[in-house]
């Protein structure tokens, strides 16, 4: 859904030393999405816009905090992206 391309534009990346690492956190991030967001992988398809905005978040957020993220306050900013999307809310 997110090329590492995007996502070193995103982060403001130019250089390739950690493109290891960016490919890892999108792989996280897109997890961490559908687990919050209780979305299956079909579910997750479906609602690409604010999917997106969603790994992007986490993304940004994995990648500065590499060092000592906070994973509960990290969560709590997905739930908020992806509360219409969540199953069970609506």
């Amino acid at each position: 859904m997110i090329t590492l391309k995007e996502a070193k534009n995103y982060l403001r990346v130019d250089y390739d030393e950690d493109d290891k690492l960016i490919q890892n956190l999108l792989v996280t991030s897109k997890q961490l999405v559908m687990d919050v967001g209780r979305m299956s992988e079909e579910e997750f398809s479906v609602n690409e816009d604010t999917v997106r905005t969603a790994m992007l978040f986490a993304l940004g957020y994995l990648y500065e905090n590499r060092s000592n993220p906070d994973y509960h306050k990290l969560t709590l900013c997905l739930r908020s992206i992806l509360f219409a999307q969540r199953e069970g809310v609506i």
